[in-house]
């Protein structure tokens, strides 16, 4: 399932998270590496892997996304990863000072939005900036898109 991104580049989507764009208020979205094994990366390209709870945390000048799930490849034979092992994110050094300044200073979060492969096979997760939306925040954001469905569903009987 290859995809068309903004910047037209193709790459393929291994994983979605869904609840972050309920959950959060996305200001700002990074693209990372994701310093991985190798039976991990043969499970991810079996579509395998879920960012349901994940989340990216600082640890020591480094970033580091933890409990996000990858299961074990079954022909790995004894060479088996852990399945929620805390993960390393490869960024350019401003760009983790930027993060982990964001973090510290204004209390924002570092949650990850999707997991995939791009055009050069290479397995990236895209990270945001985001803030926390209160109950009616949600409440709002789902009349919003209630709405814009309603809207053009009334453009599209009235021609």
């Amino acid at each position: 399932m290859a995809k068309k991104s903004d910047d037209t580049s193709v790459y393929r989507v291994i994983t979605d998270n869904r609840k972050a764009r309920h959950n959060y208020f996305v200001e700002e979205s990074f693209e990372a590496g994701i310093q991985l094994t190798g039976s991990e990366v043969k499970s991810l390209r079996n579509g395998q892997a879920s960012l349901s709870d994940a989340y990216a945390t600082e640890k020591d000048g480094e970033i580091f996304l933890l409990n996000c799930y990858i299961p074990e490849y079954n022909q790995a034979n004894r060479f088996q990863h852990e399945t929620r092992r805390p993960r390393k994110l490869l960024l350019h050094k401003k760009q983790i000072s930027k993060l982990i300044g964001a973090v510290d200073r204004s209390g924002r979060t570092l949650v990850p939005l999707k997991l995939y492969f791009n055009e050069r096979g290479i397995a990236k997760v895209q990270i945001a900036l985001a803030t926390g939306k209160k109950l009616h925040d949600k409440r709002q954001t789902d009349k919003d898109r209630s709405w814009a469905r309603e809207k053009a569903r009334l453009l599209r009987e009235k021609g």
